[in-house]
């Protein structure tokens, strides 16, 4: 039951109010994916940006069990297996990939440009989901749902060698 593994990895690119870089992230994340990516919508009015409250702001796809997992190995690969320490935290990993060419397998389209991309990867250990089912929860102790910054970089480096700089 102590055994990790990746519950889910998110993938997400931002555009700002900007429809036609919105529209250029959903094929770039369908390109990278094989899924069909959803619109991040503002919640908030952000006046500085020019951003209204229901807005198109980017785009972003959640990717589980063995398409995560693959997913990963790809993106971990566009930035050498290299992510930075402040990208790790309690039962997530996250790093950034300046540019999509940088990705195996995907080459440079004109119409697309060059965009960016976050990546978030969530741990979970077996057992877990007996606290979030609907019907007959119970509570699981923190030291079993809790996955820290150092038991996360352990299971990244066995499992993806990664190296934390």
């Amino acid at each position: 039951m102590q055994s990790i593994y990746i519950s889910k990895v998110v993938i997400n690119i931002g555009s700002g109010n900007e429809e036609k870089k919105a529209d250029a992230a959903k094929k770039l994340l369908e390109l990278i994916t094989e899924r069909k990516p959803t619109d991040t919508i503002s919640k908030n009015r952000r006046p500085a940006f020019k951003i209204t409250r229901g807005q198109k702001i980017g785009a972003f796809v959640t990717l589980r069990k063995d398409a995560a997992r693959n997913a990963l190995k790809r993106l971990l690969d566009a930035v050498d297996n290299r992510v930075k320490l402040t990208g790790v935290t309690d039962n997530s990993l996250s790093f950034g990939i300046k540019e999509y060419i940088d990705i195996r397998g995907i080459k440079y389209d004109p119409q697309i440009g060059m965009l960016g991309m976050n990546v978030n990867a969530s741990l979970r250990r077996k057992g877990s989901r007996v606290a979030e089912r609907k019907r007959m929860a119970a509570k699981i102790p923190k030291r079993h749902s809790r996955i820290g910054p150092e038991l996360v970089k352990e299971y990244m480096n066995k499992e993806f060698n990664v190296e934390f700089v």
